[in-house]
């Protein structure tokens, strides 16, 4: 079974659980703290993975990191994979459940790409423009991608608008390539 499989269908039963429970935002602030834990420490991540350490020393490590800072429906959670020698898949869980979590409540998660670090004013601008496509709120996600050059791409669920210099100079590196081609013949 595929990665985002096993991944979609732990989050939905976590997801599942979280509501019945009436946890559903502490669950989820839970997964995104361990999301960002996850991007700071790539140790953290190799750790989960080992095949050389074993569950119980992983689920060691769980506890102590996480106890008391997290729900005791994530603690049992993190538990349950970890007996069942799934916590390799938490930091695929942990993301999942979050876009599970946007989902159920309606909210539309869109990626801005730009050169620069967004002002507050920017950010309001493309929040705004991306309710008015969706109709939903939104979660903006901030990159940094200096080799756009200048300009923007945002990512709305699977649209995409891409006014970068980059891509504007690849069409014309495109069309000089095309009319090149075509008066060489």
């Amino acid at each position: 079974m595929s990665e985002y499989r096993i991944a979609s269908r732990y989050a939905k039963s976590l997801l599942d659980l979280a509501v019945e429970k009436g946890k559903l935002e502490e669950v989820n602030n839970d997964m995104v703290s361990f999301s960002r834990m996850i991007e700071e420490s790539r140790d953290f991540v190799l750790m989960l993975k080992s095949p050389v350490i074993t569950s119980d020393k992983k689920l060691a490590i769980l506890n102590q990191v996480f106890e008391g800072k997290v729900s005791d429906l994530t603690l049992s959670i993190f538990q349950i994979l970890t007996r069942k020698h799934r916590e390799g898949y938490l930091p695929q869980i942990a993301e999942e459940f979050h876009h599970q979590y946007n989902f159920n409540l309606g909210i539309e998660e869109a990626t801005v790409t730009t050169t620069f670090p967004l002002t507050d004013k920017l950010r309001a601008e493309f929040s705004n423009a991306v309710e008015k496509i969706s109709n939903k709120k939104v979660e903006l996600t901030e990159v940094i991608d200096e080799t756009l050059i200048g300009g923007f791409v945002l990512k709305i669920g699977d649209r995409q608008i891409d006014d970068s210099v980059s891509s504007r100079l690849q069409a014309l590196r495109v069309e000089f390539t095309k009319n090149h081609y075509e008066k060489a013949y």
